[in-house]
């Protein structure tokens, strides 16, 4: 089990767009999806500790538990947007399909740990960032059964822009997205 868990992060990782149809249709791989954004975002808290004022352990638990939150969030945006408002004349999905998909789309995030090294943080936070978006838009498009990558690009963009909303209406202040 451990050894496909690990397969499955470095596929992801790789952007193996087979990966993605096969943890769309394990509705088995829900809990492994969960564990991915949560490896992702404890690796982002570290690599930000040192850099944030006051950013200790417990800043890593409420960091990690906000990517949890953002996560499923931009999940359920993105399946509403992609089934609702702009399906695919293929389209065909459920809200676990979506999170399995989007949950491995985090493991490139891991690199974010490297985040705290100096003259390296920054390239692995920009690296990682570029890597999850990539992924993200991989997962999309094949958990909504899209022919068309822009149109996986489209529901992305319009779900981080939603989210960024919905953070600022909650928080009073607008974030940068969601975290996963």
């Amino acid at each position: 089990m451990a050894n496909q868990f690990i397969s499955r992060m470095l596929r992801a990782a790789k952007l193996d767009v087979s990966l993605f149809e096969e943890v769309e249709a394990d509705r088995g791989a829900t809990a492994q999806a969960l564990l991915v954004v949560v490896l992702s975002s404890l690796a982002a808290g570290i690599g930000a500790m040192g850099k944030i004022e006051g950013f200790g352990p417990f800043g890593v638990i409420i960091a990690t538990i906000a990517a949890l939150v953002g996560w499923v969030v931009w999940a359920m945006l993105t399946y509403f947007i992609g089934t609702k408002i702009i399906p695919g004349p293929d389209t065909k999905a459920d809200l676990g399909e979506l999170l399995r998909t989007t949950g491995f789309s985090s493991a490139p995030g891991i690199i974010r740990v490297l985040g705290f090294i100096p003259f390296l943080g920054w390239l692995a936070l920009l690296t990682s960032a570029v890597w999850m978006l990539i992924a993200m838009v991989i997962a999309v498009r094949q958990a909504l059964d899209y022919k068309s990558t822009g149109r996986a690009v489209g529901v992305c963009l319009l779900g981080w822009i939603f989210s960024l909303v919905l953070s600022w209406i909650v928080s009073g202040a607008p974030l940068s997205g969601p975290i996963h």
